[in-house]
């Protein structure tokens, strides 16, 4: 079975620094909480974790398919409880495409494809919480399967 292993060293205060494949990553907190602002909090990394995931199936997969969009951006917002342990309670990704209208089909495909059979982050997030999703192409919502109680409470 292949693993992941990373290594976090505390470089005083509150920062921490992550070796992650070679690549140091910097965790701070902001200086109200201590930290010197010097790097993200760690919590966002799992949203981070999320989008760079799926972003890369869906481009890998447009890329077999020889399918080329000219732009994509991924918004993920993560919903936290309330009261401690304070944790995501639901995210919500956005996919913002930019590309020719032929190719429109094969992204929506391509990011149902990464949210239901590829991406490894979303299907072990998924155990814990709600992912929701929706495709914007050249600025026109084609796909969103939030809720309309979801949309509503925003």
């Amino acid at each position: 079975m292949a693993t992941h292993e990373i290594e976090t060293q505390w470089m005083g205060q509150m920062q921490f620094n992550a070796l992650v494949n070679g690549h140091t990553i910097i965790m701070d907190a902001p200086e109200k909480s201590g930290g010197a602002d010097l790097g993200p909090i760690p919590k966002p990394f799992v949203l981070t974790a999320l989008s760079g995931c799926t972003g890369m199936d869906i481009i890998a997969l447009l890329k077999k398919q020889n399918k080329v969009v000219k732009d994509l951006d991924i918004k993920v917002t993560g919903e936290l409880s309330k009261q401690a342990p304070i944790e995501y309670v639901r995210i919500h990704l956005q996919y913002i495409f930019l590309g020719e209208a032929d190719i429109m089909a094969d992204a929506l495909k391509a990011v149902n494809d990464s949210q239901e059979k590829y991406c490894g982050v979303s299907h072990m997030l998924k155990k814990a919480l709600p992912i929701t999703w929706e495709v914007i192409y050249n600025s026109v919502s084609i796909f969103n399967n939030k809720t309309h109680e979801e949309i509503s409470s925003q």
